[in-house]
C-alpha cells in the first residue's frame, strides 16, 4: 500500500498508509480509500478530518482543508490574550518590531478571558474551534460565505458553544459585536487568480476556488477585511491576517492605512506569515 501511495506521490506514504489502515473498517474499504488518494483526493477528505492545533478538526469534499502555517494565528491570537506578547522565534517587523500589544482589551491572559473572538473567511473553523479550546469562556463567532463550509464549521464550532454565520465576511455579524471585538482572526483567500494554476492539484483540484482566489494581486478579500475591521474592533482589539511572505507588505500598508498600529511577523517553523492590526485605547 505505502508502495501505491509513493508511485502516486505522496511524500508521506508510510504515514499516510497507516492513517488509512485506522480509517478503513475493512479491505474492501481499505483499498477503495487507497485508490482515491491514488487518484489525487486529498488525504484529509478521505479521513474526514484535518490536525491542526493538536487536534483533529473536521473536513469533509468541497471545503478547504486548514494548513499548518494557518496555527500562526492562533499562536498570535492567544499572545495576545495571554499578554506574552515577546513572539520568540518569530521575524518581526512594523509599528511594534519589538512586540504587538502586551494584552487584548487588558483582559488578564487566562482561560479566564471572555472577550469576543471572530473567525472570518472560517473555512472548517479550525482556528476558532483551536481558540475555543484555549480559551473556553470566550465568545466565539465564525462567518464563511460558502454553506458547505458553514456546516462543517458548526461541527466543529457549535460544539464547543461557539456560534457559525452565513454571510460575506462582516454582513454576517451580529451587529451587536460591533466595537466587542477582541480578536478578529482572518484566513482570507489571498491567492493571486493567475497563480491558481501552479498551485498542487490537490488544492487546485478539489478545494472551492471562493476559498483561494484572492483576486488580481491576491489581495482583494483583505482590501475588504482591513477597510471594515476598525468599526468592529473593540479598543486594544486586534485583526490578523494570514497573508504570503511576497504579500506582507500590501497586507500591511491596507491595514496601517486605516489608522491600526500594524505588525508583520514570519514563523519559519510553520512557514506562517500574517499582518496584525492593533486598534488604540
Amino acid at each position: 500500500m505505502a508502495e501505491a501511495l509513493r508511485a502516486a506521490g505522496c511524500v508521506f506514504a508510510e504515514e499516510e498508509a497507516l492513517l488509512l489502515l485506522e480509517q478503513a473498517a475493512n479491505p474492501a474499504e481499505l483499498a477503495d480509500c487507497v485508490q482515491r488518494r491514488v487518484a489525487g483526493l486529498p488525504l484529509e477528505y478521505i479521513l474526514g478530518w484535518a490536525e491542526f492545533d493538536g487536534h483533529r478538526m473536521a473536513v469533509r469534499p468541497g471545503v478547504f482543508v486548514p494548513r499548518r502555517r494557518t496555527e500562526l494565528l492562533v499562536r498570535l491570537a492567544a499572545e495576545l490574550i495571554s499578554g506574552e506578547g515577546s513572539h520568540s522565534g518569530y521575524a518581526v517587523s512594523g509599528d511594534s518590531s519589538s512586540g504587538i500589544a502586551t494584552t487584548v482589551h487588558g483582559r488578564p491572559g487566562n482561560a479566564s478571558f471572555d472577550g469576543v473572538v471572530v473567525d472570518l473567511c472560517c473555512g472548517s473553523g479550525a482556528v476558532g474551534a483551536a481558540l475555543a479550546r484555549r480559551f473556553p469562556r470566550a465568545e466565539l463567532h465564525a462567518v464563511d460565505i460558502d454553506s458547505v463550509a458553514v456546516e462543517c464549521a458548526r461541527s466543529n464550532i457549535e460544539v464547543l458553544g461557539g456560534h457559525v454565520h452565513t454571510g460575506d465576511l462582516f454582513d454576517a455579524l451580529p451587529g451587536s459585536l460591533r466595537s466587542r471585538v477582541d480578536i478578529l482572526a482572518v484566513n482570507a483567500p489571498y491567492v493571486p487568480t493567475k497563480a491558481i494554476k501552479t498551485m498542487p492539484p490537490e488544492a487546485r483540484i478539489h478545494e472551492p476556488l471562493i476559498s483561494l482566489d484572492g483576486g488580481t494581486d491576491g489581495l482583494d478579500f483583505h482590501r475588504r477585511v482591513a477597510a471594515g475591521a476598525r468599526d468592529w474592533l473593540a479598543p486594544r482589539g486586534c485583526v490578523l491576517i494570514e497573508t504570503s511572505e511576497q504579500q506582507a507588505s500590501g497586507t500591511a500598508a491596507l491595514v496601517a492605512v486605516t489608522g491600526l498600529s500594524v505588525t508583520t511577523i514570519h514563523s519559519e517553523e510553520l512557514d506562517g506569515t500574517a499582518v496584525v492590526g492593533t486598534a488604540h485605547d
